[in-house]
């Protein structure tokens, strides 16, 4: 099974663990993060990953979500196909960045994409290629 987190998710475990959805969803990250290890999954990685990565502020969290590329057993690059759905997904009221990121899970045929973006969970309706959960949601359908 293939998955893409996106940037909130990937940085959710660097989050104000106070609150216990934060704790949850960060918890859930870990174990995907152990999955991936273990071959359970497929991450998928894209170069909006690293564009947004890149202008993370804090290095050690930077370097950390870095190394997870490694993992990865695809790194999608633009391309027009990219482009023209998250052209679609713009129009129908998604931000930029996340309709690349879910252009880029829906060219490499990603089973989920996971994310902590609220604003990206209320628009998964726009989206039939994939489903979007969050982490913890993705735990609790995935460990049935």
């Amino acid at each position: 099974m293939k998955i893409y987190l996106d940037n909130c998710c990937l940085n959710r475990p660097f989050d104000d663990q106070s609150q216990i959805r934060i704790r949850l969803e960060s918890e859930a990250k870990l174990k995907i993060q152990d999955d991936i290890r273990a071959g359970r999954f497929q991450l998928v990685w894209s170069y909006i990953l690293d564009l947004e990565n890149d202008n993370n502020p804090y290095d050690e969290r930077r370097k950390q979500i870095e190394e997870w590329k490694i993992h990865s057993v695809i790194d999608v690059q633009e391309n027009a196909e990219i482009l023209s759905k998250s052209k679609y997904l713009i129009d129908k009221g998604m931000r930029k960045l996340d309709a690349l990121h879910i252009a880029c899970a829906i060219f490499s045929k990603c089973d989920y994409f996971l994310t902590t973006d609220d604003k990206v969970l209320k628009k998964d309706n726009l989206v039939t290629e994939l489903k979007i959960v969050d982490p913890f949601f993705f735990i609790k359908e995935t460990e049935k």
